[in-house]
């Protein structure tokens, strides 16, 4: 196994959102472990974030910098999770004022990073390692098809301008998605708008990098893997995921979790058959409005499937809103059948229980490699972002998965949304497959296996380089 004997120093810098900056500090993890030097970038309110990573390995340096801010962030804004979908553009933006700063800094360093690693949706730091003379490696914390896909419109925005209906004719399965479907930042995408033009051209910067991480595993995307490594024309295509399989001290243990409410929940898992109970979460950003969530709970007293289901803790301002709590009686009736956690629920862990049988999910990528790491099936629920082409994968290309409602504004018919829960949570063949891909994660990360292999390449290509 390669490893950087004398300290090769690497510069990370993650994007601010959970889902984002989570793997990559599982890969720094990595880095560390193969004997690199690392100094990892981030504003003063994402420093916290780092806490696992830096107790585990004191010798990370870090690289503070004060957000430059923008003007439609409100002050003190520095992560996505304070502002929901609607902040990437603006932080992406924001954070692009920090190329002047960066480069003096390495001006400065009597020995500089040689590489910079830098999150997918910071492509304007591929002009700045070029710019530094140093290699640009790109971390997607996606999947293949989906980068493929944001390369292919950036690329070619005026033939996708207007279309109503996408399809991608020369993709293996030729995916079709109406627009609305489309990547968030394809559908907000403002022409000329000088905040938008910094995202769009990021991209567009992403497929000149010297190479690319993804967390993604080849038994899941070897077709869309293969097909970007003729796009851009080298190998140095690594897919390396699930990356919390191989990962390590990246994640953040919620200091203020109720120890009575984890133990409540595990005591009632126990309890259940094997594949019995449905996970019902949507992630840490997105809220159902008041219909949306007594059309999910109708859905779910209708089933007459087990089911544990995590709703957030409202204020009045997003009840006043028309954001939806738990309706008055639900849990009483459900009682014994079905659990409500208010708040954060530890959702590896549950997945992991042997009771869970699927998961009702809005489809990101994190969700997705979670859900396939556990061997449980996903129905889903796709409402934005990546979550669209997340669940074509898994449900049209895979058929491993089951669609049961789809778009940020649906309300499913409840009846009708019971009906699948029911049909999917009886259907031993999602269930075989879900398992089936687990193994081959499994199989990916173990020595020797494809993503273990990919890992050894980027650092032995990283360790290759000199200051």
């Amino acid at each position: 196994m390669s490893s950087s004997k004398n300290g090769v120093h690497v510069l990370i810098f993650p994007f601010p959102a959970q889902g984002h900056i989570l793997p990559l500090l599982d890969f720094t993890h990595q880095l560390l472990l193969h004997g690199f030097k690392i100094t990892i970038l981030v504003t003063p309110k994402n420093l916290p974030i780092l806490d696992p990573l830096l107790s585990t390995h004191p010798s990370v340096q870090t690289l503070v910098f004060p957000f430059p801010g923008h003007p439609s962030l409100p002050a003190g804004v520095e992560n996505v999770k304070d502002v929901g979908n609607s902040g990437n553009a603006p932080i992406i933006a924001g954070l692009s004022k920090l190329r002047g700063p960066i480069l003096e800094w390495f001006k400065a360093q009597s020995n500089p990073p040689v590489a910079i690693v830098y999150d997918f949706f910071l492509g304007w730091t591929q002009d700045l390692a070029q710019e530094l003379g140093v290699p640009g490696i790109v971390f997607y914390t996606s999947g293949g098809l989906l980068v493929f896909i944001l390369s292919e419109i950036w690329r070619n925005f005026g033939a996708y301008r207007d279309l109503s209906l996408i399809e991608f004719n020369g993709l293996p399965k030729s995916p079709r998605f109406v627009r609305e479907h489309m990547p968030s930042v394809f559908q907000k995408y403002k022409e000329g708008d000088p905040t938008w033009e910094i995202v769009r051209n990021g991209f567009i910067a992403n497929d000149k990098s010297f190479g690319s991480v993804f967390n993604t595993f080849e038994a899941l995307e070897s077709e869309y893997l293969g097909f970007l490594k003729k796009e851009m024309g080298h190998e140095r295509v690594y897919s390396i995921g699930p990356i919390n399989l191989v990962g390590g001290p990246g994640r953040i243990v919620k200091s203020n979790v109720d120890v009575g409410v984890n133990e409540r929940i595990f005591t009632w898992l126990d309890e259940c058959d094997d594949g019995s109970v449905l996970y019902v979460a949507f992630g840490s950003q997105k809220l159902l409005t008041k219909a949306q969530m007594e059309s999910l709970t109708i859905g779910l007293e209708k089933s007459g499937v087990r089911f544990i289901l995590v709703a957030k803790q409202l204020t009045a301002q997003q009840l006043e809103e028309g954001y939806g709590s738990v309706p008055e009686g639900f849990e009483d009736r459900v009682s014994g059948r079905g659990l409500v956690i208010k708040g954060w629920a530890p959702q590896v862990e549950i997945l992991g229980h042997r009771a869970i049988g699927g998961f009702l999910s809005h489809c990101g990528w994190n969700s997705v490699l979670e859900a396939i790491v556990a061997g449980v099936q996903i129905l889903g629920w796709p409402m934005e972002a990546d979550q669209f082409i997340n669940a074509w994968l898994l449900v049209e290309n895979m058929k491993t998965s089951v669609r049961v409602c789809e778009g940020a504004d649906s309300v499913p018919d409840p009846i009708e949304l019971g009906r699948r829960i029911s049909y999917a949570m009886g259907n031993d063949l999602f269930k075989e497959m879900a398992k089936k891909l687990r193994d081959e994660a499994l199989e990916a990360v173990k020595i020797g296996g494809s993503s273990r292999r990919a890992l050894d390449g980027i650092v032995r290509e990283l360790s290759q380089l000199q200051s």
